[in-house]
């Protein structure tokens, strides 16, 4: 009896073992439901792709890469100036703000982004910058 005694308790202790590595899991069948997966998170489109047909995008990008912008501002960070989108989220795309913003670029100025200047434009038409200023308020996240 004390032999049958152990080997049980060892096939206990392995069936144990076995379950708890997950040798004792069943079979699903298909009837049981099955787990379903979360939706795919959105893929984020670019800047490129969600205004590849916009005008007020595609010329305002063409004049702001043919300036020297680019030298001091970027996208989404800030490196002399502020970025375009800190810009976009503190005005809205008026057209008083739009005139007033192309002022801003031909005339330079200091002050409202801290005490680094922005040096004047006085070369760029003001229709040339008012395309710009729109470029930079369509950025608004």
């Amino acid at each position: 009896m004390k032999i049958a005694n152990k080997v049980n308790l060892g096939l206990l202790a392995l069936a144990a073992i076995t379950f708890a590595c997950g040798g004792g899991e069943k079979a699903s069948s298909s009837s049981e439901t099955q787990e379903v997966a979360a939706p795919a998170p959105a893929k984020e489109v670019s800047l490129e792709e969600k205004y590849a047909n916009d005008p007020i995008y595609i010329k305002g990008l063409e004049k702001v890469k043919g300036s020297d912008c680019t030298s001091c501002h970027m996208v989404e960070r800030k490196i002399v100036g502020p970025s375009y989108a800190e810009v976009a989220a503190k005005y809205e795309s008026t057209e008083e703000n739009v005139a007033m913003l192309a002022q801003k670029v031909i005339q330079g100025g200091v002050g409202v982004w801290g005490e680094v200047p922005m040096p004047a434009h006085p070369g760029l038409s003001e229709e040339d910058a008012k395309d710009m200023v729109r470029y930079v308020l369509l950025l608004k996240k």
